[in-house]
């Protein structure tokens, strides 16, 4: 009896089936039959009722199944003993809370894959390796790649009268009930631009915005990313033209962690290479401007 007869044998007991413990175990199935054979002689029992859709377990089997694992483990980690563990290089990623999360996920999934980086994610306003921030929380001893620019748009409940232009003044948002956002960068401009403001509701964060709009409450300016292909919400544009680039912000007098000099120098590559089309930025209207958003996404 060797390990690799047990290990072939718990298989079989998992799978019900030669071929699918053989497929499991990556070899042929004749060995899997071979190696359960040589344990039925070596026990003098029979451990497995073979039939037309597979095999099941003997009486016999079930009992032997538990002294099986049991020495599968204990094999197992005596062979771990005594390997050193894995050492990875933890980076800590801060984030600003109003982010687009398609191309968010799309940025963070080349970190995640790496087997060497366990990664930490925190507010933009804790200390990290680097942010992912609007150019506008950049801080003077950092250094900005670009990531996305996106505009500052309308999102209405789906039955609101506005949803009937295409395109918002600020005229006609005055005395509409709005949804403020606590972590809004850009505040302090729409404050200023607001006539007549109504605050029908602050939300704490950018699904309780979009949740507040959908329940009727009232409407929301927020980050086009925000807002994309949720369909409780209206979009539309708005008058005043205020954009927002995002991208990933780092200290140059800090030294940066490998997996971060990776993405750092994959970013400046991708923005030196020539692109079509605009992503986040497109102008149209109706459908064009759908077509622009859904092509935007990273």
């Amino acid at each position: 009896m060797d390990i690799r007869e047990l290990r072939y044998f718990a298989a079989v007991y998992r799978e019900r089936s030669l071929t699918a413990a053989a497929r499991a175990c990556f070899v042929s199935q004749p060995s899997i039959s071979t190696a359960i054979t040589s344990l039925e002689a070596e026990l003098g029992t029979t451990l497995f009722i073979r039939h037309k859709k597979g095999v099941a377990p003997t009486a016999s089997a079930e009992q032997f199944h538990a002294h099986a694992c049991r020495i599968i483990d204990e094999t197992d980690a005596a062979r771990g003993l005594f390997k050193k563990p894995s050492t990875k290089a933890t980076v800590t990623l801060g984030l600003m809370r109003t982010l687009d999360v398609p191309r968010t996920i799309a940025l963070l999934k080349p970190l995640t894959a790496r087997g060497d980086v366990a990664l930490r994610l925190v507010g933009s306003d804790e200390p990290a390796d680097a942010r992912i921030i609007s150019k506008s929380m950049l801080r003077k001893d950092e250094q900005f790649v670009a990531l996305w620019s996106e505009r500052y748009v309308a999102a209405l409940p789906p039955s609101h009268p506005l949803t009937l232009k295409e395109t918002l003044r600020t005229a006609d948002l005055a005395g509409m009930p709005l949804i403020d956002r606590c972590h809004c960068e850009q505040s302090a401009f729409f404050g200023r631009n607001a006539q007549r403001r109504q605050t029908a509701a602050i939300a704490q964060s950018e699904d309780w915005a979009i949740a507040l709009v959908a329940a009727g409450v009232g409407i929301a300016i927020v980050p086009e990313g925000v807002a994309r292909g949720n369909p409780d919400v209206a979009v539309r544009e708005i008058e005043v033209k205020v954009t927002r680039e995002v991208g990933l912000a780092y200290r140059a007098s800090a030294p940066l962690a490998d997996a971060l000099k990776d993405l750092v120098g994959k970013l400046q590559k991708q923005r030196r290479r020539p692109t079509s089309g605009a992503r986040g930025g497109s102008t149209g209207t109706g459908r064009e401007r759908r077509a622009a958003v859904t092509a935007g996404r990273a």
